[in-house]
């Protein structure tokens, strides 16, 4: 196009759109780019109500739970609001009235220019890429398998204003030898519960014909009675993407492929949200904007953040039910620098070491940090199952699915 513009977004996923927005709000000449800039996006994005910045409105907000239940030895109830997002409502929020949306792919983003498949060149000062994450491959990696009921049919489980961050307890038939996963479970606002079988940490991820089976087992357990008919989702996407390297001149990463994804609990949108207005002022004023999204405290937080992903992906269930359990017992300002703030590095410190000296038995404490059994799940083979419509197997790398727009919170 040859058209010299301050800014250029490539990719309009909830962070990218609200960069854009903020960018444009701030008086700078931007340019979206997207391959679908008008599709709705679809996962279910959530997060604690107190990490939404001031600027956007309540109607982004479709189901509030005011305290979030977490099952592992013991209940335990966070008394700290949280939320599910609605699509729509998020999206009418951030408009991009006057900015230059371009529906197109782009095949190559540098520095200063953006190429897209149909030959159109954008030209800019500064480039951000914000088309989510790279496939899973055997990286480090969440999978769920989720489905949507009324919340008549989840009562049994999940009465009306609750919601499950975590739960632990033994009843999705895995055995003690098989990787472990959880259920993830809150009401999304429009007369539906999502429940959802989690796998944190494992290279590669967890099948979905495995998390779909542990998911039945486990509502089964509570009568919760499915048919199978149920809408689903099944995000799967790396844990493992670290912050880009500074340096003013580059392509801006943002959002999950800019290192937004926290590693351990697979939330990315709002901890993204809250640091757009910090990434259009550095633009604003020629500064580098990944100096400011990421001093010295935050990649701090985000090394130790990676640690307790590694320690994730190799514990037994037993093992995983003692860790948060321990977990759960700290501070409300210990639990906030795990679960999400960006730069809380000596509360995060703290917490962790905490965590794993209260862990029992003893030993257990060796694998948390790494000093056996490091790869207690590598290569292994979860049982295939036949796909009873066209007898081809199913589970295994071709089943996983990746989000390309990356959730904050789905699981």
């Amino acid at each position: 196009m040859g058209l010299e513009i301050e800014l250029c977004v490539v990719g309009l996923g909830p962070t990218g759109r609200a960069l854009a927005h903020r960018a444009m709000r701030a008086g700078l000449y931007v340019t979206a780019i997207d391959s679908r800039p008008e599709r709705l996006w679809t996962p279910t994005y959530a997060c604690w109500v107190d990490e939404l910045p001031q600027w956007l409105p309540s109607s982004v907000i479709s189901a509030r739970v005011e305290a979030m239940t977490a099952w592992a030895g013991t209940e335990h109830r966070i008394e700290r609001p949280y939320c599910v997002l609605s699509n729509q409502g998020l999206r009418d929020a951030l408009p991009l009235d006057d900015a230059t949306v371009l529906a197109g792919r782009a095949t190559r983003v540098d520095a200063h220019e953006v190429e897209l498949a149909d030959g159109r060149i954008v030209r800019a000062a500064v480039v951000v890429d914000a088309r989510g994450l790279h496939r899973v491959e055997q990286r480090r990696a969440v999978s769920a398998h989720g489905i949507f009921v009324s919340a008549e049919t989840a009562a049994p489980m999940l009465a009306e204003g609750e919601g499950l961050l975590l739960d632990w307890r033994r009843d999705n038939g895995a055995g003690p030898d098989e990787p472990p996963s959880f259920l993830y479970a809150v009401p999304v606002g429009d007369g539906t519960v999502i429940f959802e079988e989690t796998s944190l940490g494992l290279r590669g991820g967890m099948p979905q014909h495995e998390l779909r089976k542990r998911l039945r087992n486990r509502l089964a357990a509570h009568g919760v009675q499915v048919t199978g008919a149920e809408p689903s989702e099944a995000p799967h996407y790396p844990l493992d993407q670290p912050p880009p390297k500074k340096g003013a001149g580059a392509v801006i990463p943002f959002g999950s492929r800019g290192g937004m994804m926290h590693p351990t609990t697979s939330y990315s949108v709002a901890d993204s949200l809250a640091l757009v207005d910090t990434a259009v002022s550095a633009v604003c004023d020629e500064r580098d904007p990944v100096a400011e999204l990421w001093p010295w405290q935050a990649r701090l937080v985000y090394w130790m953040r990676m640690r307790g992903l590694w320690g994730l992906g190799r514990l037994t269930t037993d093992q995983s039910i003692a860790m948060f359990e321990s977990f759960l017992q700290a501070s409300p300002r210990g639990q906030r620098a795990l679960l999400s703030a960006h730069d809380d590095y000596a509360a995060l410190a703290a917490v962790l070491f905490d965590t794993v000296a209260r862990v029992r038995p003893f030993r257990w404490r060796y694998d948390l940090v790494g000093w056996t059994n490091r790869n207690r799940w590598a290569g292994y083979a979860f049982e295939r199952q036949a796909h009873r419509r066209s007898g081809r197997p199913r589970g295994g790398p071709a089943e996983l699915l990746d989000v390309s727009t990356v959730p904050g919170r789905n699981p």
